[in-house]
């Protein structure tokens, strides 16, 4: 090996690999001390993306879960409202019945009725239930109902399908064949509410009397038996079936909206020794509220956003719950009358359809919420498999990071040793030079 000064290449090399060496080290002992294995996009650039874009979206459902607690939240303050206007409704169906009973003085049903006032006014309290500012069941947040509204649809399916709008009432069958029993000197009475009076009217005889000529003379309700299995549209315009898939008698109101609704209606077939023909009542007053009468409405729905993505997201609309669009209250204040036994018998039905209403909607709102119980567990399984997943990607496997620290640590002593031995032999030139 020659011997200059000039150049001390050996040096120069051990140098070299005691940089990479230095290099090795400083990288091993930051993934050590950060527990990962990629820490800048130097490290591993596909990796980093991949990984950057994995912590994006554990952010991401978490907030969705967040996103869902509070949506659960918020449902849960809605249903307190439902459930206490259903309380109020089971108290009211005890009243009227109350009220329906001949044991009552107009005296009583007077006080029977201030109470009913009462409940009724705090059913419109209930409907103005709010969380965070936003008041949910007062039709403020409902789905979009197109102009000019829906109509009172009330449907029932229990007649005989060869039944149609030219039987006589002494002809009719229930869906089974059998006669109702109804004869041609018995008595019907048909009381319906609407725009907050009680309408009453008697066919007395029967006779040859049809169907649909008992609410003949209606200006504000609309007799009909179905051709096919339609009944009416909905708030979006579409076509509402029947339950069963066949014919039904339906009543529906001649206007849209809630001020036009039919809010109760019922049948009572007498008997001409004056006693009530049961069977008769039975299938006459099986009605169904197929469409409820809504106003107008934009689309104002809650929207619930439950996904990493544009549009992931539930929606749910509240349908008005306050008295009047419960069919309790006319627009101009006035309530339910039960201060006549007629009245209150009619009343009877009212609160059955304000009812079903309150129902149908605390129906909606808990399946909502398990819903949102479903989505919480399945983002909480996609944001763990996601962090699973960005784990092996990006997490150090510390006993490896800590033997290739070890091994680099010893290496650049090594090399450091090296380098002190090369520069250590180009000094042996002076000694020629002595």
């Amino acid at each position: 090996m020659a011997m200059i000064v000039k150049n001390n290449m050996a040096a120069k090399k051990a140098l070299n690999q005691l940089d990479k060496n230095d290099k090795a080290m400083a990288k091993s002992l930051k993934k050590v001390a950060s527990g990962m294995k990629i820490n800048s996009a130097a490290d591993d650039a596909s990796g980093f993306s991949i990984s950057e874009k994995m912590r994006v979206q554990i952010q991401g459902l978490e907030q969705d879960v967040d996103n869902t607690q509070t949506g659960s939240s918020m449902l849960k303050v809605a249903e307190g409202g439902l459930q206490s206007s259903a309380d109020i409704l089971k108290t009211l169906k005890e009243k009227v019945i109350n009220a329906a009973n001949d044991t009552n003085t107009d005296a009583d049903r007077i006080t029977i009725q201030k109470e009913l006032d009462q409940a009724i006014d705090q059913l419109d309290e209930n409907a103005n239930v709010s969380y965070n500012g936003k008041v949910m069941l007062d039709g403020s947040h409902n789905n979009e109902v197109l102009s000019p509204g829906t109509k009172t649809v009330l449907a029932n399916e229990n007649f005989s399908q060869d039944v149609n709008s030219l039987t006589k009432m002494v002809d009719l069958k229930d869906s089974s064949g059998r006669s109702l029993g109804i004869f041609k000197d018995s008595k019907i009475e048909i009381s319906y509410v609407t725009k907050g009076e009680t309408h009453v009217s008697v066919v007395d005889p029967v006779g040859s009397t049809r169907l649909l000529k008992l609410m003949s003379t209606s200006p504000d309700v609309v007799m009909n038996f179905s051709a096919d299995t339609v009944i009416g549209k909905d708030r979006v315009g579409n076509d509402v079936y029947t339950a069963n898939g066949q014919k039904a008698l339906f009543f529906s109101a001649k206007d849209p909206g809630v001020d036009g609704q039919i809010a109760g209606l019922t049948f009572n077939v007498i008997n001409r020794d004056g006693t009530t023909n049961r069977t008769a009542n039975s299938i006459l007053n099986d009605f169904r509220e197929a469409i409820r009468a809504e106003n107008p409405s934009p689309d104002n729905a809650l929207v619930f956003q439950v996904g990493t993505q544009s549009n992931q997201a539930v929606k749910i609309g509240f349908s008005d719950m306050r008295a009047v669009a419960l069919g309790l209250k006319t627009s101009d204040g006035t309530t339910l009358d039960v201060t006549t036994q007629k009245k209150a018998n009619a009343a009877i039905s009212v609160v059955d359809l304000a009812l079903q209403k309150v129902l149908d909607q605390q129906t909606t709102v808990g399946s909502m919420q398990s819903r949102l119980e479903y989505t919480a567990s399945n983002l909480t399984t996609a944001g763990e498999n996601t962090q699973s997943s960005e784990s092996v990607i990006r997490d150090a496997n510390m006993a490896k990071e800590m033997t290739e620290y070890t091994k680099n640590n010893v290496i650049t002593q090594a090399a450091q040793s090296m380098l002190a031995q090369a520069n250590q032999n180009s000094s042996q030139v002076l000694q020629l030079l002595q």
